[in-house]
């Protein structure tokens, strides 16, 4: 899983460092005070129904695995009660850190999961969820998802208030490399990895590509009338019968699955709006085992209860 720039301990360092100079030493004890800044919607001071305490990050939470601190707060700052809950919620976001949007997109995701154990609770600066999501939110929405509610910037403190600044990463939105492949076109490598694309996905088709435009930002893919449908989802009987294929973010990045139209394609997508978004899309190879062993054995996987809020392609 791609990190923040530095190695774990210089990262803590920083973090507790800027911390403490914030809010002052932490309490010696596992309950603390917990008043502090709130949130604009959650304006009546204590808003946990049960006292704070201080307890490890769980080897198992990925997200903030080499975060830089061990110790985490729980109820954490989105109100998960349970560490069962702030892991589940947490796991649905590892996959935006192997995009690499922005250097600070763990510190911002986890001093929200998982928040520094101190005194009292420390939000992260709108400044630092605005950058996060102005580099972000572009990535996210290629995928079909908005930036949630949840982290809407203008609940976080502005920078001259108690919070957690940008650290480690540029100031401004991070441009997407020119050369980035599309994200729709990373592909995983074993079937495991496309197994889990197939469970996030409203959709998946074996297909041919009769046509490809590019148009406002995206590229539009028609497919040929013959097609397969490996998983209906919500697609009705028109979405199949003229399918048409929404890239969105695409095209001015490389797929170097569509340099060449011939041949057949397995894609994934999902139904957003009454579009069909693009989320993944491989050359068809029928002496691929990994392949086949997915698609074989697909509605056999057992997919987690949640839905991914993107893929892990990349992280090979």
């Amino acid at each position: 899983m791609p990190q923040a720039s530095g190695p774990p301990r210089t990262r803590g360092t920083a973090l507790l460092a800027l911390a403490l100079a914030l809010v002052g030493s932490p309490g010696g004890g596992q309950h603390y005070d917990y008043y502090g800044w709130q949130p604009e919607s959650l304006p009546h001071g204590r808003f946990y129904g049960r006292e704070p305490q201080c307890l490890d990050i769980p080897p198992d939470m990925q997200l903030c695995r080499d975060v830089g601190y061990k110790r985490m707060r729980l109820p954490n700052l989105l109100e998960h009660e349970t560490m069962a809950e702030a892991k589940q919620q947490a796991s649905s976001w590892v996959p935006l850190l192997a995009k690499q949007c922005h250097t600070d997109t763990q510190l911002f995701l986890c001093s929200l999961f998982a928040p520094v154990c101190l005194d009292r609770p420390v939000y992260p600066c709108r400044s630092l969820c605005e950058v996060v999501r102005d580099s972000c939110a572009p990535v996210m929405e290629s995928y079909g998802f908005p930036w949630p509610e949840m982290l809407h910037c203008g609940k976080f403190p502005s920078d001259h208030e108690l919070c957690i600044a940008v650290q480690f990463g540029n100031s401004k939105a991070t441009p997407p490399p020119v050369s980035k492949i599309c994200t729709q076109c990373e592909m995983e490598h074993k079937a495991d990895g496309m197994m889990e694309q197939m469970c996030s996905s409203d959709f998946v088709v074996k297909m041919r590509i009769k046509e490809m435009t590019e148009e406002n930002g995206e590229r539009r893919l028609v497919a040929a009338q013959k097609k397969k449908v490996l998983k209906l989802g919500p697609l009705k009987r028109k979405d199949t019968k003229k399918m048409v294929l929404h890239m969105r973010n695409a095209a001015a990045c490389p797929c170097p699955q569509l340099d060449s139209l011939s041949g057949s394609f397995l894609v994934m997508g999902r139904k957003v709006g009454g579009r069909l978004l693009l989320l993944a899309i491989y050359p068809w190879q029928k002496h691929n085992k990994e392949m086949k062993f997915a698609v074989k054995f697909m509605f056999s996987y057992p997919c987690p209860l949640y839905h991914p809020l993107l893929y892990g392609a990349g992280q090979h």
